[in-house]
């Protein structure tokens, strides 16, 4: 086996996973989902059917990876971060075939924070960082900050995850030196030559 189990952790059969993954204690990984290379399930982490986890993800406690949920390459998901996969959920009228689960993506490199919630159908775009306790109820574009109930956006995030600053539309970051481009309410990394 090229990825680690803890003992107690359950993983079912038909589930696929990358090599160097670790998944820690009481989490269950259920059949049909897959998870890439070198991802790290923290205590108590659930990953329901059909989850698609790309590598370098790190899912930190107490987080439950439903149906409908993607997390691409490099997502970090902070302690008992939610995400939701019905939108108008009722216990006498249960939804529970894959058509009724809204998909969420959540593209490279995004943050989430701890006790942030998302809800299902949004897509939150690459190197987006999600403060701890907001609850994301649209699309975030990439680099964005979003913060607070509901979450909005409160400005940008360098890859390494520093604030950037725009001065002429042009940011480089204090922390690593990338060089970031603002155009149309959207942020684009420079290419370095």
């Amino acid at each position: 086996m090229a990825y680690y189990v803890h003992p107690t952790a359950v993983v079912d059969t038909g589930a696929e996973i990358g090599q160097s993954t670790k998944i820690w204690h009481y989490s269950h990984i259920s059949s049909r989902s897959v998870i890439g290379d070198s991802c790290s399930l923290g205590q108590n982490v659930y990953v329901a059917d059909r989850v698609r986890i790309g590598s370098g993800v790190k899912i930190q406690n107490n987080v439950s990876i439903y149906e409908g949920v993607v997390l691409e390459d490099f997502v970090f998901c902070g302690p008992s971060m939610v995400f939701t996969n019905v939108r108008t959920p009722r216990a006498a009228f249960p939804r529970s075939s894959s058509e009724d689960y809204l998909q969420t993506v959540v593209k490279k490199g995004a943050s989430i924070g701890a006790n942030a919630t998302v809800v299902c159908g949004v897509t939150i775009g690459e190197w987006a960082f999600i403060a701890a306790g907001a609850v994301v109820t649209r699309d975030v574009p990439a680099y964005a900050m979003c913060a607070g109930v509901p979450a909005v956006q409160t400005g940008w995030a360098c890859e390494c995850g520093s604030r950037l600053i725009f001065a002429e539309r042009q940011a480089v970051c204090p922390d690593c030196g990338r060089r970031y481009r603002l155009g149309d309410g959207r942020v684009v990394k420079i290419k370095e030559e």
